[in-house]
């Protein structure tokens, strides 16, 4: 898609809907918590921190409805809910945020000095 035709659909550009997957601050911090492999909500919680039971809850809703995690019931007794990546939030995980992590390794740094020096 180029620029121009990005600016004439502002709407739904799909590069704006790329970056509202990162618009939430918990969709990026459950997907990498994912990465390693399927996990129980608690599990999830304990591994991620500071994330309230509700916001989990709208999180894995929506990362559900956006096709980039799958929900798995096991018959079991007590039943076993599972959440993990499906190949769509695989790829995203393995590619745009991976490439972002390796953006900031290199200049993480520059962007908090220059967060801290506007906050003066």
């Amino acid at each position: 898609m180029s620029e121009a035709h990005c600016y004439q659909l502002v709407a739904d550009c799909r590069l704006r809907a790329a970056t509202d997957l990162f618009a939430h601050t918990w969709d990026p911090v459950v997907l990498a918590a994912l990465q390693a492999g399927p996990r129980r909500r608690r599990e999830l919680r304990a591994a991620i921190g500071g994330i309230s039971d509700k916001v989990m809850t709208e999180t894995l809703h929506r990362l559900s409805a956006n096709g980039l995690i799958d929900r798995r019931t096991y018959a079991e007794a007590p039943p076993r809910v599972e959440y993990g990546l499906t190949a769509l939030g695989r790829s995203l995980v393995d590619g745009p945020m991976r490439a972002l992590g390796d953006w900031l390794t290199e200049h993480g740094d520059e962007l908090l000095d220059a967060q801290e020096r506007s906050a003066l």
